[in-house]
Order: structure tokens, then sequence, then C-alpha cells
């Protein structure tokens, strides 16, 4: 299972570090020391300071060693240190201790810059084996699309905003039980590893309740309490407590579909009748937040027709900002979607999102494309 596949695929983050420039080849290091001690060379003689000059190339080691190699850093010294030394000593302006004190300060800077690409490298295998360790919990945690039940075919994307950290506070899962299909999508409120402990707990008892509770309020009480246990030991252990926005949907052969919204960003429906949200109460409050609320969670209903796609999706879509700082526009954008299949549609708003943010998004970004398979019976 590959952990870097296109949005639509498993994961929408690719396992290369985005950004990360490659490695310096040879021949750009060899022309950047000889072009560069020619060009001092020559305006040299123009200014009559050749000598003057020759110290200029201890600043090159130092730029090479943010790219490249320690070897190439090393090499890029050698060159640097026998052109000042060979500069200084073919002239009788300088004294011995001055042409000594020069080279000995060209060696040292010229140290400093090896032992900063052997730094550099260090960090770049401890951030690659921390990327992998990342992407093995993704797998754990978070399934491939799509995903498949006996009433619903699921494609979608994961998008995390921190590129050397591969799991946020975002989850998602879909499960076949003997009461329909259950989907789940939920923020976890936080980064970091604390945020992934509690995404984790939560994720594990969905799985479990959408299996085991025969109600759709069963299984959110399930999660709620979850969330409460996840932070009473977060608590003991010095941790902040954490709250989840989630989205649960019952959906089973029928045209109609049950959903309790805690918090989250409504799903919306896309259909040649109509786009928009489907859903019209006030949402519940989130999960780990129950007490505070004065009423119980209740299901609410809606139409999922056969042909029609529901989108679910986090606030790292619904929220993200143009430069001018104007909110992506989702229930508008869904009028140019009508003819795109649902397969490539979270590959279509990935890109989308990238135009709106200029390649800059601000949070996580989950979605989910819910389709209903063919024969499941809907009307």
């Amino acid at each position: 299972m590959s952990a870097s596949r296109e949005p639509g695929g498993a994961w929408a983050a690719g396992g290369e570090r985005r950004g990360a420039p490659p490695p310096l080849r040879w021949w750009i290091v060899l022309f950047w020391l000889v072009a560069v001690t020619v060009l001092l060379a020559v305006i040299g003689v123009f200014l009559d300071r050749e000598t003057r000059l020759a110290p200029f190339l201890v600043v090159l080691p130092a730029l090479i060693a943010g790219r490249g190699s320690v070897r190439q850093t090393a090499v890029a010294s050698a060159w640097v240190t026998v052109m000042i030394a060979a500069a200084l000593l073919d002239t009788a302006d300088d004294t011995v201790g001055a042409v000594a004190a020069t080279v000995v300060f060209a060696l040292v800077f010229n140290g400093l810059s090896v032992a900063r690409a052997a730094q550099r490298i260090r960090s770049d295998r401890e951030i690659a084996r921390l990327r992998s360790a990342a992407a093995a919990l993704q797998r754990q945690l978070l399934r491939p699309f799509p995903l498949m039940t006996d009433q619903l075919i699921v494609h979608g994307l994961y998008q995390p905003v921190e590129e050397d950290s591969r799991v946020g506070g975002d989850v998602y899962e879909v499960v076949s039980s003997p009461y329909g299909s259950r989907v789940f999508i939920a923020d976890v409120q936080g980064k970091g590893l604390p945020a992934i402990s509690a995404a984790f707990s939560v994720l594990s008892a969905f799985r479990e309740a959408a299996v085991a509770e025969p109600t759709l309020t069963a299984v959110v009480d399930a999660l709620e309490d979850a969330v409460l246990r996840h932070n009473s030991f977060a608590a003991q252990a010095g941790e902040n407590e954490r709250f989840v926005t989630a989205l649960v949907l019952g959906i089973g052969p029928d045209p109609e579909v049950q959903a309790i919204n805690c918090g989250h960003v409504a799903p919306l429906l896309l259909h040649s009748d109509r786009n928009g949200p489907v859903l019209k109460g006030e949402p519940c409050v989130p999960l780990g937040l129950d007490a505070l609320s004065p009423r119980p969670r209740t299901v609410e209903w809606f139409t999922f027709p056969r042909d029609g796609t529901l989108l679910l999706c986090t606030d790292g879509v619904t929220e993200a900002r143009d430069p001018s700082g104007v909110f992506y526009p989702l229930e508008d954008r869904t009028a140019a979607w009508d003819d795109v299949r649902p397969g490539d549609l979270p590959a279509a708003v990935h890109q989308d999102l990238r135009r709106h943010t200029a390649g800059t998004p601000g949070d996580d970004t989950a979605l989910l494309v819910l389709r209903r398979r063919p024969g499941t019976g809907a009307g």
C-alpha cells in the first residue's frame, strides 16, 4: 500500500517532502566554484585589487552546505582555501602574518561549513525517519480510498497541512454494520501527537460502536464517552482537554438517511434537481461537550437519492482563505461539478482549493464523496 497517491486515491500528501530542493549535482558545484573564482579574478584585474577580492571566495562553501553533500562542501572548502592562499602568497603587499591569519580564518569558516552540511544531512535523515513512522501510523489510522460497503462507494482525500506531519486532527471512516452503512468524519481540536491520540481514541470507538450499536444516538454516545475518557487521561498527564467536531450518518437501502451533526460542517447534496445543504436543524455540541448542552443530541433525517452525491468535508475546506482573506465558497462551487465523476471529484476540489489559497492551505483537509452502489434500492 503506497502512501503517496494523488488526491482521490489513498492519500493526498506525497511520500516525498514537498518543497524540498533536490540535491546538488557535482557539475553544478564545480561550475560555481570555477565561475565565481574567475569572476572575482576578472573584477580584481579591472580594479587592480585581485588579491583583496580573493577572501570573498570563503562564502562559497557556506552556500553549498545549504544544499550539497558533506563531500561537495569539503571539496569546495579545499578549493577556496587553496585559491585564497595562492592569491595572497602571490603578492608582496601583505605580511606573512596577515596571509596566515586570512588562511586560518578561511580554514575555520570552511570547517564550520562542512559541519553545517553534516548537521543538515543528519536532520534531513531524522525528518525522513519520522515521516516514515508517521506514514505507517496514518495507514493504521485511516484506510485508503475508495471505501466500500453494501450500500456505498466512497472516494475522498486527506491532505495534512504540515509537510512533516502526515497525520493531523482530521479523521474519517465508513463501516458496514447490521444496521446499514455508518459514515464518520471528524476534526479533533489541535495538532500534533496529542491530537493524534484523541483522533485514535474517537476513531477506534466509532469502529466498535458502529457495528455493535443498533441506533445512531447510541453510536454518538459511545463517541462522547471515548472523548471524555481520553480527556480524563490527558488531564492526569498534564495535557489539555480536547473536543471533537463530528458528523455521523446512518445509510441503508431506503432513500432516507439519518444524521447527527456534532458541531461539524454540514453535508452537501449534489443532484440534478438541486445542490446544497441537506440538514436544516442546528448542529449539536461537539463531542466532549455534551454536559454543557441543555438538550440531548437528536437524529435528523434527509433524502439521499440513488443518483445523488453527498459531499462531506472538514473546516479545512470551508474555512480555507484566499490571500485577501475570503473563505472558500464550497457551496457556490458545486454547480461547476455537475459533470465531474464522483471518483474525480476529490481531485477537482483539491485543485480548486489550491488555486483559491494560492497553494498555501491553512489547515488539514479531509473530504468524502459518497455515492450509492448500483442496485441498492434507494429511490
